[in-house]
């Protein structure tokens, strides 16, 4: 048992070590759970910024995005959004994302709107010998998601945050083999 960013104690539950490219999620105890997606890749987290810091790619690595309509040209800068579309055509809803933080190579911190929600999704970047350590965490917040248990909203997006590393992984390692 071991101390995920000092918040208490850890359980990292791992599906299977697929190489270089292990992802795990860790269940971390502070009051209520919070459930956090994590996944290593071979590429550097300069590589992976490369791929965030390109607000056209945000709809390929973003499960749910499908399209970009504009970036501003100061992303990933504090304040900063991406205006975007979600859903499947022609069930398309008009969007943005906007920059709460970001310290390059490091971390991202966004707050992603989807009428009439919005969330606050954090990516952490640590750089590794071998590559770069990726984890993803997202939270509600405004009504109506807000009003969902913690524990709950965790469970219901891990599954999509999983997806999301696993894209944005492949989007930074540039292979040409699967």
């Amino acid at each position: 048992m071991g101390l995920a960013r000092g918040l208490g104690p850890a359980y990292v539950f791992d599906p299977g070590n697929r190489g270089k490219r292990r992802t795990s999620v860790t269940f971390r105890f502070e009051g209520e759970i919070v459930i956090e997606a994590h996944r290593d890749t071979s590429a550097s987290a300069s590589d992976v910024w490369s791929v965030l810091a390109n607000g056209w790619l945000y709809p390929s690595w973003v499960v749910g995005a499908s399209r970009m309509r504009a970036v501003s040209a100061d992303w990933p800068a504090v304040g900063s959004r991406l205006h975007h579309s979600v859903g499947a055509w022609p069930a398309l809803i008009d969007d943005s994302t906007e920059v709460l933080f970001a310290e390059e190579n490091r971390e991202l911190r966004l707050l992603a709107q989807v009428y009439p929600a919005k969330a606050v999704v954090c990516l952490r970047l640590e750089p590794r010998e071998s590559g770069c350590h990726l984890a993803m965490s997202e939270g509600a917040a405004s009504a109506p998601l807000k009003w969902v248990p913690q524990t709950a909203q965790d469970l219901a997006v891990l599954p999509r945050n999983l997806e999301c590393l696993r894209r944005l992984s492949f989007l930074a390692e540039h292979k040409t083999k699967p």
